[in-house]
């Protein structure tokens, strides 16, 4: 087959999980045995320059870039202009947006929806783009061949909210980055570079009101302020569009000396930041996959997050799941990963097994079965 990829995404930076999952499952896709029997075409929007992500791989010879420059809707102008001209046998997009155009126009698509996370967050996003979005993620799941949602939470969401086809939607889980466990020199060096005491709780994303951060402060507040935390707290990730509210939040807090914002740390360093942390913290109000609990897991740090839609499926159990709008519940969660090396322990063992359950080779592996599926759909 000839298998078309919107790749542009894959080349963005700074990268945020919908960025990271578009460069992992391309670069497993690509290095999957089964891959040589196919040709691949890799449309991007600029000229392709290998993120260090990929250092030391070759472009396998049966991977070509198709280069289609656009300031604006590439997807629906550049890339659905392509694909139209010279169709592949099946299009895959790893990040939600179909071009806009008659699917028998169209080859057969295949779409990765992460989230609905509109929904659940609608202060964030203006009215315009609030309809924006979930017009285009009906347009999608309608329009393609076959919808991968990246967890049977996000697999319900679409059932539910966006008018899904439950015998064209597949549930293939992501994974944690590939990192390898740093050594303590370079966690120090890290440490030391963003300014960071001994031991802190970290959160790491992007700093908007979906990922319940004024709470989080609000909790480990209490905490220090009675003495009982001998941690400090850092936020590390870009704002948001939506992050003024939280910065204010900081700012006011009595102990807000102690609360650290380091800004987007940058994939090389992000393993140490992790390594580093005395407890990992992720009350999210929601998540369509929630990849930092795993990447905390994979690099040995306890963590605590929300028991709410897709969390409670890949934390499994090897973390202290809380009610994200019980500030008192967050809190104790803190603490007790903080103080109890018993349960510590327990739950950094339990982890390391969690993590297993993941691979992008997998994801991969079961990524290549929807996209040839979609194609066979066609030639049926």
């Amino acid at each position: 087959m000839i298998i078309g990829v919107d790749a542009s995404r894959a080349l963005r930076t700074p990268r945020t999980g919908t960025e990271r999952y578009a460069l992992e499952i391309l670069r497993a896709l690509l290095h999957l045995p089964a891959a040589a029997c196919h040709a691949w075409r890799l449309y991007v929007d600029r000229d392709p320059v290998l993120p260090p992500a990929w250092a030391g791989d070759a472009l396998p010879t049966y991977a070509t870039w198709r280069i289609l420059p656009a300031r604006r809707l590439w997807t629906h102008r550049k890339l659905a202009a392509e694909v139209m001209r010279h169709p592949p046998d099946v299009l895959f997009v790893p990040s939600h947006v179909l071009p806009l155009r008659p699917p028998s126009r169209l080859p057969p698509m295949v779409v990765t929806v992460h989230d609905l996370g509109y929904l659940y967050e609608p202060q964030a996003h203006p009215w315009r783009q609030r309809l924006y979005l979930r017009w285009g993620t009906r347009w999608s799941v309608a329009a393609a061949t076959r919808v991968i949602a990246v967890s049977r939470a996000t697999a319900a969401d679409v059932l539910a909210h966006a008018g899904g086809d439950p015998a064209r939607l597949r549930v293939v889980y992501e994974a944690g980055a590939r990192m390898e466990p740093p050594t303590p020199a370079q966690i120090a060096a890290v440490r030391a570079r963003l300014g960071l005491p001994a031991a802190y709780a970290l959160y790491v994303g992007t700093l908007q009101p979906r990922k319940n951060l004024a709470r989080l402060v609000q909790a480990y507040s209490r905490l220090a302020v009675a003495g009982r935390a001998d941690f400090d707290l850092v936020l590390a990730g870009r704002a948001g569009s939506q992050a003024a509210p939280l910065l204010d939040a900081v700012r006011r807090s009595p102990v807000a000396s102690r609360i650290h914002l380091p800004g987007y740390v940058d994939d090389a360093d992000l393993p140490a930041l992790l390594a580093g942390a005395r407890v990992f913290c992720y009350p999210s109000l929601y998540e369509g996959f929630g990849l930092p609990v795993l990447e905390a897991q994979q690099l040995g740090v306890p963590v605590m997050t929300a028991n709410n839609s897709s969390l409670p499926e890949i934390a499994g159990d090897a973390a202290i799941l809380v009610d994200a709008l019980d500030v008192d519940a967050i809190a104790d969660a803190m603490l007790r990963l903080s103080r109890d090396e018993e349960l510590r322990s327990r739950l950094i063992a339990a982890g390391y097994a969690n993590v297993q359950r993941f691979s992008w080779d997998k994801a991969a592996s079961e990524t290549l079965a929807v996209l040839e599926e979609a194609a066979r759909h066609r030639r049926a």
